[in-house]
């Protein structure tokens, strides 16, 4: 294959990456928090800053990083065309 039969240049690739580590670092944010050794009691640890706003925003911000990897031209392709 030649260099011109790719839709993604390589910073769109290292861009994409990137998203990808961010997405998974916002949901293992959220993640955690178990049940109580007894089973029966509240674990009020669900409601901690992290997990209802640090983790989304995280996550949210990966997923906007991806669309925009996605959607930008590769200084590669401009110079190419």
């Amino acid at each position: 294959m030649t260099k011109n039969d790719f839709a993604f240049g390589k910073e769109n690739f290292i861009l994409i990456a990137v998203s990808v580590v961010i997405i998974i670092t916002g949901f293992v944010l959220m993640s955690g928090g178990g049940i109580p050794e007894d089973g029966i009691s509240f674990n009020p640890e669900i409601f901690s800053v992290r997990r209802i706003v640090v983790a989304p925003v995280t996550t949210l911000a990966g997923f906007v990083l991806m669309v925009f990897a996605i959607l930008r031209n590769s200084r590669d392709k401009k110079d190419e065309a």
